[in-house]
């Protein structure tokens, strides 16, 4: 089909100027649907940054930023999200999901390329598809280079101007035994050790580039780290390390001596995990996204947010492995066993004593983890599914967040929570089970932290640390909902499916018996009646119940696909590509009776 133009309301990236693709005409253009606050969004854009080096003179990226929640598509928010990850191409924001729909795109993040004569000749939603894309990018040049309707050039990027900050989108902090503040100092890839006063700076462990180097703290890299936890002494000891650290786009967890400054990586292979085994010798295993750490001596060792596959894993630093805990990669609000629960991009911990708090930022969510007999058991406090939330107040179940990253226990035992999104300081009580506002108007908080006395907020978008007065106050508030459409369907069956062809030379991997699953679930678990769990085909008939109104369907769909015989590659290489979809729904008299989703392919065949 014919691309259809792209339309949004700000620009950037491009000193200002609005960007057709009518004028791209004769460039090969990928389209990258993202959100900021999506982390499988933020594993894209990685891996797309060596494609736009190696097709820099004839492939034009532009991200289409179309937000989940309300404060992703203000402008300031954009603004610093592309600042942050270092975004380095155009990027366009969609409010309200204009280009999204034009698109019909179903999931973040969704990859589309349109040739130099402006069709769309390719799409992927989910990642790991680097290399099927720079196959499909390679063929198209040699296509229309041919043809002679190729049109090589420079980028239409324009770098924004950057001011230089001591922390630089700041995440997590901890205090030591001495009384110091450690700062996940993420845009700086760094860690900043404050005297305890907050702002006197002792030491930066990490020279500020990008990278994995182990060795001294002024020659050590990290990769956006974000968070930290102490060990116990006698840990600390045996391990001959004294901080873990989650860095997070290096998709490892690092040691750091407090006594010589040393850095050293402790867990994770700098691969990110895509599949199989993720328990075993920490140091063999492949992590994804490591975004918070917390010890917990319940669990026997250091509770790992794996947020780029929605699980929990425990870390034993003394026998250096590491194992799943809890979760099951699907992404989603489900209680119980901690190995049938789903968590939803898991970013902040704090332990108190028998309970592990967590903030699922996702499902915009507090919930908690607590030993009950032989396993373990997971709650919810404040949270109701993927695509609810908002600011308001008063009994838990009626409370709502938006997007929150940070948590830690205040005096009293109750619970305070980053709510970033709403740039607010959150307070849960157990005991009475309400949630009230005790501050504000601050900048995207991610970490909190009480030290001597004062609760610190470490305010990512302000790029500062600091404390915070807390005057609790009821906000009434506004409660909000994705402003993703729903798929309308018909009432009874539905014929579904997903479309995946594997890329230009690979064909799929049936070696070992069949290359696909479709894992299919929903919320509330009573919208399906037949058709949920996991099977090796990508069709699957589901009847809904009767009387359900509407709902999500979460669906797991994967693939294994290999180099062709005829591929002419030496060493064939062989990959998984998976991508999870929650797609609201809505039931309707004369909706869709089929529902077909793209894992990747040509939508023109």
């Amino acid at each position: 089909m014919r691309a259809p133009e792209l339309a949004g309301d700000v620009w950037l990236n491009t000193g200002g100027e609005p960007i057709t693709l009518a004028g791209l005409r004769g460039r090969v253009v990928l389209l990258d649907f993202w959100t900021s606050g999506c982390v499988n969004c933020l594993h894209v854009l990685d891996e797309l940054r060596p494609l736009e080096a190696e097709f820099s003179d004839v492939l034009v990226t532009i991200g289409v930023h179309s937000p989940k929640f309300l404060h992703e598509g203000e402008a300031a928010a954009i603004e610093a999200a592309v600042r942050r990850y270092e975004v380095h191409h155009p990027v366009l924001n969609d409010p309200r999901m204009t280009t999204w729909s034009q698109y019909a795109v179903k999931a973040w993040p969704t990859l589309v390329v349109i040739d130099p004569e402006g069709y769309v000749v390719h799409v992927a939603a989910g990642e790991g598809h680097a290399e099927a894309l720079r196959r499909v990018i390679a063929d198209l040049v040699a296509t229309h280079e041919a043809k002679g309707t190729l049109r090589r050039g420079g980028s239409p990027y324009v770098p924004a101007e950057e001011q230089r900050a001591e922390l630089r989108f700041p995440s997590k902090a901890v205090t030591t035994a001495e009384g110091r503040i450690l700062v996940a100092d993420t845009g700086n890839h760094s860690i900043v050790e404050f005297a305890s006063d907050g702002e006197t700076i002792i030491r930066r462990f990490g020279s500020g580039t990008r990278g994995a180097q182990d060795g001294p703290f002024d020659l050590a890299t990290f990769t956006e780290p974000s968070g930290i936890t102490l060990l116990p002494y006698e840990v600390a000891e045996r391990a001959g390390y004294h901080a873990v650290v989650a860095d997070t786009a290096g998709h490892r967890l690092r040691g750091i001596d407090l006594i010589t400054g040393e850095v050293s990586t402790v867990a994770g292979t700098g691969r990110q995990w895509r599949d199989g085994v993720d328990t075993g010798k920490a140091l063999e295993v492949d992590l994804t996204s490591p975004w918070d750490v917390a010890w917990w001596g319940p669990a026997g060792g250091v509770v790992v947010a794996m947020a780029g596959n929605h699980t929990l894993s425990v870390f034993e630093p003394v026998s250096g492995s590491i194992r799943r805990f809890a979760g099951t990669t699907v992404e989603g609000l489900r209680d119980g066993d901690v190995h049938e629960a789903f968590f939803a991009q898991t970013s902040g911990l704090t332990p108190d004593g028998q309970r592990l708090w967590l903030a699922d930022p996702e499902t915009s969510a507090l919930r908690w983890i607590q030993p009950e007999g032989e396993t373990f058991t997971v709650h919810t406090a404040v949270g109701i599914d993927l695509f609810s939330f908002g600011h308001v107040d008063g009994p838990a179940d009626q409370a709502l967040l938006q997007h929150p990253l940070g948590l830690a226990v205040l005096p009293g035992d109750t619970i305070a929570i980053a709510d970033t999104y709403n740039g607010a300081i959150r307070r849960y009580d157990p005991l009475t089970r309400r949630v009230t506002t005790l501050a504000t108007g601050l900048a995207e908080p991610s970490g909190l932290l009480v030290h001597d006395g004062e609760l610190l907020v470490v305010e990512s978008a302000g790029n500062r640390i600091g404390p915070v007065p807390l005057d609790e106050t009821a906000v009434a508030g506004d409660a909000h909902a994705v402003r993703r459409p729903p798929t309308v369907l018909a009432p009874g069956e539905l014929e579904f499916s997903v479309v995946f062809a594997p890329p230009p030379g690979e064909k799929l991997d049936d070696r070992y018996g069949p290359s696909t699953r479709l894992e299919i679930s929903a919320s509330p678990p009573e919208l399906l009646a037949d058709g949920a769990g996991v099977g090796t085909d990508l069709f699957r008939k589901l009847r809904f119940a009767e009387g359900v109104t509407e709902g999500v369907l979460q669906v797991v769909a994967q693939a294994a696909s290999c180099d062709s015989d005829d591929s002419g590659r030496e060493h064939p290489a062989c990959r998984i590509t998976r991508q999870d979809w929650g797609v609201p729904v809505r039931f309707e008299k004369g909706g869709e009776s089929t529902l077909s989703l793209v894992m990747a392919g040509d939508p023109g065949k």
